[in-house]
């Protein structure tokens, strides 16, 4: 199915939400794994990205997804404390709360980003969380993030220097 255009406002009847995902190797992701080794069914709406910890998981990333046609972003992790890179999913926590206070002041609903602890036993839990996440973005509706990228770009072009001349006659 091809891209729509940033233009392009999508079908309310056809949408579906796109979540992306990013899950360290050590837990969530081998949870994943484990889930759909058990035929454990979960909405397709999510496209994972493999990270080594929930630390390496740099808010530019979950800003670029944004900004690129993501309804919702999901970070997952080893549980506090349990971390193999000792530290990482305590910057996660850090980052997240920063990203939740950032993304209020640009317009983007809290729930649309979510950060969850999933050690590598809990498949079913991961796909009680990709469900639950998916039917909650599904609720709030189409982002739309990259089409108000149109309006702010024509708020913000350059003003026509005939415009800013100013008339000096007396």
């Amino acid at each position: 199915m091809p891209e729509p255009s940033r233009t392009e406002a999508p079908n309310a009847t056809d949408w579906q939400p796109r979540i992306v995902a990013f899950f360290c190797t050590s837990c969530t992701y081998t949870a994943a794994d484990l889930a759909g080794i058990s035929r454990k069914k979960y909405a397709s709406n999510v496209r994972i990205v493999r990270m080594p910890c929930t630390g390496r998981v740099d808010p530019q990333f979950v800003l670029h997804a944004f900004a690129h046609g993501a309804d919702g972003v999901l970070i997952g992790g080893c549980h506090p404390g349990e971390c193999q890179h000792v530290d990482g999913n305590h910057k996660a926590m850090r980052r997240h709360r920063l990203l939740l206070r950032l993304l209020e002041s640009l317009g983007i609903q809290p729930d649309r980003f979510r950060l969850e602890w999933i050690s590598a036993s809990e498949g079913d839990r991961l796909r009680r969380c990709i469900d639950e996440m998916v039917a909650r973005v599904r609720e709030l509706g189409p982002l739309a993030l990259p089409s108000r990228f149109e309006t702010l770009d024509r708020e913000t072009a350059p003003v026509p220097p005939a415009a800013t001349e100013v008339s000096h006659a007396r």
